[in-house]
């Protein structure tokens, strides 16, 4: 698998398949999958705090550090598809239509290379 080549279609129904076969849909409620949402981003950020951007690029140059933040990005994203699995919303429809309420948000022309609120 790779992300050229796999469908968000594909990896839900990967996560659906791999969450039956365990009978652990009885756990997947939208609340449960938020909360451990919550918890993993926490763990995805452990290796992050308190650090400055070039003790982070040092970790991020380590394979084994590198591999550790990639697992935590995945149980982020696996969490990410089986909520809106479970809710029942389609994640690519989501995404475009969040992307052009942004758009009209935030227009080029006011906020390009600016960090702050215009």
């Amino acid at each position: 698998m790779s992300d050229e080549t796999t469908t968000i279609a594909e990896l839900q129904q990967l996560l659906r398949r791999f969450t039956q076969e365990r009978d652990w849909g009885q756990f997947h409620h939208p609340k449960d999958l938020g909360v451990a949402l919550a918890i993993e981003v926490g763990e995805l950020l452990e290796p992050f705090r308190y650090r400055t951007n070039e003790e982070i690029r040092q970790i991020l140059a380590d394979p084994a550090a590198l591999r550790e933040i990639s697992h935590e990005v995945a149980d982020c994203v696996w969490l990410l598809l089986r909520l809106a699995d479970v809710c029942g919303f389609d994640v690519s429809d989501a995404l475009k239509e969040k992307i052009e309420l942004a758009a009209a948000k935030y227009p080029v022309a006011l906020v390009r290379g600016r960090p702050d609120k215009y």
